[in-house]
């Protein structure tokens, strides 16, 4: 092997180094059901919230516009999933703050959709850390999230199942969301590759993930961007994207 081989291969493998530290993606079974997940070590890794470019820009709406946006901070995306539900315009339908702004407030209520199936919560990305709080726990305490959204419900509050979730239920979709640790260290996005139940998905989360707090994002429009396992997700435009940047 010579050396100019050697060397193109040193960096081959230097590149797909860097690539596995900012978030790592695999695929995986669990009862019968496929899963994508991808984890990011929230303590060492720039995580942010996309909605519009500029405060008073048009809407992204797709993960190549993220990028184009963060070309002129001389940066990329390394991931990138869909993060909330949002309405017709695209605007968030509940809580959304995005690099300290506070675009949307919170909504407590409950209401009609999977968005008002208390208990909800917010997704909250804060200084080397970030968490998935019920919503009531994000009102009482007030944690300074940098970027922040909610969405509903609820798919593992404190290690158990949302009360409301029924084992026999015949609601299926592709349904995506999003998983904390307790000490905030790790955040694990998950999508569903055939179409699941809200049973099923936080069944995952609580027994095969074993992480404690874990909210749904979105279903039937759920979409990924993870380059290192060549997926490029298209189809509907979106709302808030949560990202991985470097």
């Amino acid at each position: 092997m010579t050396w100019k081989i050697k060397a193109a291969l040193a960096l081959g493998l230097a590149c797909l180094s860097q690539g596995a530290g900012a978030v790592s993606c695999e695929d995986r079974s669990f009862e019968g059901n496929s899963y994508t997940i991808c984890e990011v070590d929230a303590g060492q890794e720039e995580m942010r919230l996309f909605y519009k470019e500029g405060e008073d820009g048009a809407v992204l709406g797709q993960f190549f516009a993220v990028d184009d946006v963060l070309k002129a901070e001389d940066k990329q995306l390394a991931f990138a999933m869909n993060a909330g539900m949002y309405h017709e315009d695209r605007a968030p339908v509940g809580h959304y703050v995005e690099n300290g702004v506070e675009l949307m407030r919170v909504i407590p209520n409950a209401g009609p959709g999977n968005f008002g199936l208390l208990p909800n919560g917010v997704f909250c990305i804060r200084e080397a850390r970030a968490d998935v709080f019920e919503t009531k726990l994000y009102l009482a305490q007030k944690p300074a999230c940098k970027h922040a959204t909610q969405s509903g419900p609820m798919l593992v509050i404190d290690g158990e199942l949302h009360p409301r979730f029924l084992k026999d239920s015949t609601s299926r979709y592709t349904r995506n969301g999003v998983a904390t640790s307790k000490d905030g260290q790790r955040a694990v996005f998950v999508i569903s590759n055939n179409r699941v139940t809200f049973y099923e998905m936080g069944s995952f989360v609580r027994d095969s993930l074993k992480l404690p707090q874990a909210l749904y994002f979105d279903g039937n429009v759920s979409r990924i961007y993870a380059p290192g396992i060549g997926r490029n997700d298209k189809g509907f435009l979106l709302g808030p994207i949560v990202g991985v940047v470097e």
